[in-house]
């Protein structure tokens, strides 16, 4: 979910989830609004449900830093997926120690990192708990994997976790959103060269869907693409009401 919402309606959504069986509940982390922050509100309303942010940007946020929100937060560290991500120049260098930094400081926590290309898969095949993917198709997803248990192979280790940040846009105006997102992304170079090496446009890798008992068929594709898909809910309206209609339909 937008980090931005208001907490009750993080509170509300994260409830839900967990009544419904969901296996983790995420948050992004844009740069107005601090991630940790709305984790921190679902955090306190749930027992057992996981918890993930993806990513928090480390050319922008340091290790420190995220060492202190989330114990300022008081997350738990146990059901913790903390997610980390860079942008060039010197993404590979500063994940590398980046992870080194949060594992010596967060040992219970697993360590998820932001991967668009082969190089970054790589690495996080060789040093990630968790790699999140975004803005791919099943196809690509399954491409991607191949480049992280390449790198997981060289480590001598059992592959990451694959998790997939898949958008799902429930109504009309939900799909006017989208669109508008996709835009957004289309214009950041490391995206672009990602849509071009993926020969595929932002909205191809999205569920638009209008009806709600159309969600679950259109989300078949992903069967088997990844270890867990990320639902990244995307409604008409930022109310309980409407994402809690998505969350329902989409509910495992």
């Amino acid at each position: 979910m937008f980090a931005g919402l208001a907490p009750e309606i993080i509170r509300a959504s994260v409830r839900e989830a967990e009544g419904l069986g969901y296996g983790s509940f995420w948050v992004n982390h844009p740069g107005s609004t601090d991630g940790l922050a709305s984790l921190g509100w679902a955090a306190r309303e749930t027992r057992y449900l996981d918890l993930g942010i993806g990513v928090i940007p480390l050319h922008t946020r340091g290790p420190s830093s995220i060492e202190q929100g989330v114990r300022a937060q008081k997350l738990p560290l146990d059901r913790l997926l903390l997610g980390v991500g860079s942008a060039n120049p010197g993404a590979l260098r500063r994940l590398r120690e980046g992870i080194v930094a949060l594992r010596t400081v967060f040992p219970a926590t697993r360590l998820v990192m932001g991967a668009l290309g082969p190089q970054t898969c790589h690495l996080a095949g060789e040093i990630a708990d968790g790699v999140l993917f975004n803005w791919l198709t099943p196809e690509h997803a399954r491409r991607s994997a191949e480049w992280v248990g390449t790198g997981a192979v060289v480590a001598g280790r059992k592959p990451p976790r694959l998790f997939a940040y898949v958008r799902v846009a429930l109504g009309a105006g939900a799909r006017d959103r989208l669109a508008a997102e996709a835009a957004r992304y289309a214009a950041i170079p490391a995206y672009a060269a990602h849509f071009t090496r993926m020969k595929a446009k932002p909205v191809d890798t999205a569920i638009a869907v209008s009806r709600p008992d159309a969600l679950r068929p259109a989300l078949s594709q992903w069967q088997d693409a990844v270890d867990e898909v990320v639902l990244r809910a995307i409604t008409a309206t930022d109310t309980t009401e409407d994402i809690g209609a998505l969350i329902r339909a989409a509910k495992p």
